[in-house]
């Protein structure tokens, strides 16, 4: 009986310990200038996916591993592509041996245009003095002009010739080019979220392989009611309280604010009324800090924030900022 008793007594004062700090809690209210919603931590999400169509041949990361930008992440199957390749330079070299003949060609017939051109001009010089015919004369300029006519051709040639090897050029910068998107790089530094596809499936153009988390563009998303969104800046200051590390108060920035208002989401709770239209804004974590602290960001971690809507608002000392020591 005294035992019961003692336990409904302390139960009495456990409740009314909770509903006095949650009194406290709502009376007291954010600071003024001073507005505090609920959110979530996010990551820039970018997807790396296939350009060609293909088997996977290798994965070299696994779910959570940090990754740098440019670093290669998956291949697909290329054999049939650096075949396409060794066709493509063979040709580019027979197009080249052309062109060296061409030339070859061309020196010739310039040659046969330099010995005409001569037997022209002594013909010419012999019929003035009369020691030559008239028909020995049109031989030579009709022998000159065709040997005109062949350089012409040869020079011809040459153009074809070149504009083959560029042809070819161009093939084989398109495959080289082709066989770079075969090997699936990271687009920035990060770290890997999913794995969506295993070694050896087929996969179709465009399908995604792996989701990264891009750890220097993080933001935590709130949603303010008008008063609070139409005092705003960008830019502005804002302090994020993690439910997970409650102890520490990380610096951010209003980075974005809806350009349209709309009902609060039903996951949100705001001390608003559900019919009130609220805007969502974005709060930025410095890139320079979250540089010390890859290792230990994580998404999806709720919090708190408080975002400065008056300039002139003075940070309390409770949201003065306060960050782990880096290892």
């Amino acid at each position: 009986m005294k035992k019961g008793l003692m336990y409904g007594a302390g139960l009495i004062v456990l409740l009314g310990a909770g509903f006095l700090y949650w009194g406290m809690t709502l009376k007291d209210g954010p600071p003024p200038g001073i507005a505090t919603a609920n959110g979530r931590i996010e990551a820039e999400r970018v997807d790396v996916a296939t350009k060609f169509s293909g088997r996977l041949t290798e994965i070299m990361v696994s779910e959570g591993h940090r990754v740098e930008a440019d670093q290669v992440l998956a291949r697909l199957d290329d054999t049939q592509l650096q075949a396409q390749l060794r066709e493509s330079q063979a040709k580019l070299g027979e197009a080249r041996q052309a062109l060296a003949e061409r030339r070859a060609i061309l020196a010739e017939k310039k040659s046969t245009l330099t010995f005409a051109e001569k037997e022209l001009y002594r013909a010419e010089e012999l019929g003035a003095r009369g020691f030559a015919p008239e028909e020995s004369i049109d031989l030579r300029l009709s022998k000159k002009q065709s040997a005109e006519a062949a350089v012409d051709s040869a020079k011809a040639g040459i153009a074809a010739a070149e504009a083959r090897i560029e042809a070819a050029q161009a093939t084989v910068d398109r495959l080289r080019a082709d066989l770079e998107e075969y090997a699936l790089r990271a687009p920035r530094a990060g770290r890997v979220q999913y794995r969506l596809a295993e070694t050896g499936e087929m996969l179709s153009a465009g399908a995604r392989v792996l989701t990264l988390l891009d750890l220097m563009d993080v933001v935590m998303t709130v949603y303010l009611p008008t008063g609070a969104a139409g005092r705003l800046r960008y830019g502005a200051e804002a302090r994020l309280v993690l439910d997970a590390a409650p102890d520490y108060v990380i610096p951010a920035s209003v980075s974005f604010v809806a350009g349209e208002a709309q009902f609060t989401p039903k996951f949100v709770e705001t001390e608003e009324e559900r019919e009130n239209l609220m805007f969502r804004v974005k709060l930025r974590i410095p890139p320079e800090i979250l540089a010390d602290y890859q290792d230990v960001v994580k998404t999806g971690v709720p919090g708190l924030a408080y975002v400065r809507v008056d300039p002139e608002a003075e940070w309390p000392a409770s949201l003065a900022v306060r960050l782990p020591d880096v290892d």
